[in-house]
């Protein structure tokens, strides 16, 4: 019997790895923070391994993932200030309020009348 043997070469040395977007990275490591996920559960669903979900729970932590690590007892969101333009004779207190987000543990409050254009920044690096 005659045999052949040929190497089987592979232009990537690492393999034929998924890269899966960091959308999708991001998606589930939100669902497994969620309370009482299961992270085995979460991977099997969505077609990775568990493993890998952790590791994208680390990156996340460390704010590798692209977005601030808000789930960390230290994780504080970038804020700028501008001058701001001397308050005019004509308002009232009646416009004056205040705002308060929560988003998990994360507790924004405004007070006053905030800037249109700082209030729509803050809300946008909150939101993402």
């Amino acid at each position: 019997m005659d045999t052949n043997f040929q190497p089987i070469i592979s232009t990537n040395a690492r393999g034929h790895y998924l890269q899966h977007p960091l959308e999708f990275k991001r998606a589930l490591v939100a669902l497994s923070l969620e309370p009482r996920a299961s992270v085995a559960r979460i991977a099997r669903e969505h077609g990775v391994n568990a493993n890998q979900v952790f590791s994208w729970r680390q990156l996340y932590q460390q704010g590798r993932l692209g977005l601030p690590a808000l789930m960390r007892g230290d994780g504080l969101l970038p804020v700028m200030l501008a001058p701001t333009a001397p308050a005019s004779s004509n308002t009232s207190s009646d416009a004056d309020g205040i705002i308060v987000l929560e988003l998990g543990e994360v507790r924004l409050r405004i007070e006053g009348q905030p800037n249109a254009a700082t209030l729509a920044q803050v809300l946008d690096r909150v939101l993402r």
